[in-house]
């Protein structure tokens, strides 16, 4: 079970990551905490949703997911990426506001995003037309029950993980973008184009969150609503790894997605303790709440987060 249950929670975790990546990155350069950020992962999931059932015929399999439901993740990241930098470029860019402002006005866009995608699609659950497979045959003698989608969402998060790490550290826009996040004043006086590494920033978030919201609806379903219940965990995530640290964003997202699936654990609980009433226990509704008293116990004795060191990405 605890084998299970330790894979489960990669699997989500790495969900978890790619949304507060994304999270983590706008708040460091664009300023300010993107409460659209949930919904952002709902136009991505969507977007591939109508992607599919125009491609899912194409030919070909990769980890039990047919090519074209990578198609559809693609135009999943590419969707979500334009509607934030259209969103940027119309709302935010022209508002001069604080980031308490901007903060406010991302909920009013939150909730733009969120009627729009049910007016198309209702507010129903819905899913990919894509077969669920059996669990791997060989995982089975140890306790272990993924499939290959499961597999193929944690390969697929690492490949992603990967390459944002290769750009931030070895690419010319990465050591922008990691300058900006530390002194954005002393960044547009050294001659960086700020305006045009904020623009790439909400490329690289948003497309993120479009790529995590498109696993989000593999892993279980899609509803309208997806992306905002998410939401919460997310910045749980992020303050928990150091708020505007891109790397503290991982680990937060990590520790956060294995605790939500650990939880089932602590159901037991109860058999433990004589002094508590029985069949009392910590169930798996339980397990967002646990995750944030964590959260709040690790600010308790490290306020900047994990891995908070105010040096930004």
């Amino acid at each position: 079970m605890v084998l299970d249950l330790l894979a489960n929670g990669l699997i989500y975790s790495s969900i978890i990551v790619l949304g507060s990546i994304g999270l983590s990155l706008v708040y460091s350069i664009a300023g300010f905490a993107n409460f659209a950020h949930g919904d952002t992962m709902t136009v991505g999931a969507y977007s591939a949703l109508v992607t599919f059932g125009a491609v899912g015929g194409l030919g070909g399999a990769i980890l039990g997911l047919p090519f074209g439901f990578f198609v559809a993740l693609a135009v999943g990241i590419a969707m979500a990426a334009v509607v934030a930098v259209v969103t940027e470029k119309v709302v935010y860019e022209g508002l001069d506001v604080g980031s308490i402002g901007l903060l406010i006005t991302s909920i009013g866009i939150a909730f733009v995003y969120r009627a729009v995608i049910q007016m198309g699609f209702s507010s129903d659950f819905t899913r990919y037309d894509i077969q669920a497979l059996r669990p791997i045959e060989a995982l089975l003698p140890y306790g272990i029950r993924v499939t290959e989608h499961d597999v193929a969402i944690f390969v697929s998060a690492v490949v992603l993980v990967t390459g944002l790490h290769v750009l931030l550290q070895y690419t010319d826009l990465g050591r922008k973008m990691r300058a900006m996040a530390d002194n954005p004043d002393l960044a547009r006086v050294s001659g960086i184009r700020t305006d045009r590494v904020k623009l790439w920033t909400w490329v690289i978030g948003a497309g993120l969150a479009g790529a995590g919201g498109v696993f989000l609806g593999l892993y279980g379903r899609l509803a309208p609503r997806m992306g905002f219940d998410l939401l919460l965990v997310i910045f749980a995530a992020v303050i928990l790894g150091g708020i505007g640290s891109v790397y503290g964003a991982m680990l937060g997202g990590v520790l956060i997605g294995m605790i939500n699936q650990l939880t089932p654990l602590l159901s037991g609980v109860g058999a433990l303790l004589p002094i508590v009433p029985d069949g009392w226990g910590i169930g798996l509704e339980y397990a967002n709440a646990l995750a944030f008293l964590i959260m709040v116990v690790v600010l308790l004795f490290r306020p900047n987060g994990i891995a908070g060191d105010g040096e930004g990405t």
